[in-house]
């Protein structure tokens, strides 16, 4: 079993994300959860959503404390959160930045990648929003779950014009993370 934990601010969709993760694992054949870490947050406020990924039925229901994967949906969430808890040594976090990795000189083994997913979101989609961006760079980065499975639970989730330009931001993000950035 695979864990994700998606860390972001209030209206960036860090839920809508782990649920198109879950989605994307259920077309490839896998077991997934998804579910979001509520209190009361308003827009702006620091939240988290998890999601699981397995080749076998899921029993845990608890929240994801020892993550393989980290999804930073906004880099200055790093030094008001601890974004890094219980990460796994061998695991990957994943920031959304035009910045190289080695300038947010984090304390972990895992291997830290950036990619400018907002300024893929804005160029593509027109719009700030770099969620479903993120989730392709997850899957170029991790092999986790395919392409094709993300684009399908976007397409699904946004369906028409909206949805085709969420595609194509997964597909870039994607290829840029398999190019090894």
């Amino acid at each position: 079993m695979k864990e994700i934990r998606i860390h972001g601010r209030g209206g960036q969709g860090a839920v809508t994300a782990a649920v198109l993760l879950a989605e994307a694992a259920f077309y490839d054949g896998l077991f997934a959860q998804a579910f979001p870490s509520f209190g009361s947050e308003r827009m702006g406020a620091p939240v988290q959503s998890f999601c699981r990924v397995s080749d076998n039925r899921i029993r845990s229901r608890d929240q994801v404390y020892t993550p393989d994967y980290l999804i930073i949906q906004d880099y200055t969430l790093l030094g008001a959160v601890d974004v890094l808890q219980g990460l796994k040594g061998d695991g990957l976090c994943l920031i959304d930045s035009e910045n190289p990795p080695e300038e947010f000189k984090l304390k972990t083994e895992a291997r830290v990648v950036t990619i400018p997913a907002t300024s893929i979101a804005r160029e593509i989609l027109g719009r700030p929003i770099q969620n479903t961006t993120l989730v392709g760079a997850l899957a170029g980065a991790t092999g986790l779950i395919s392409v094709d499975a993300i684009k399908r639970s976007v397409t699904e989730k946004f369906p028409g014009p909206v949805g085709e330009k969420n595609a194509q931001a997964v597909q870039k993000a994607y290829d840029l993370m398999k190019g090894g950035r």
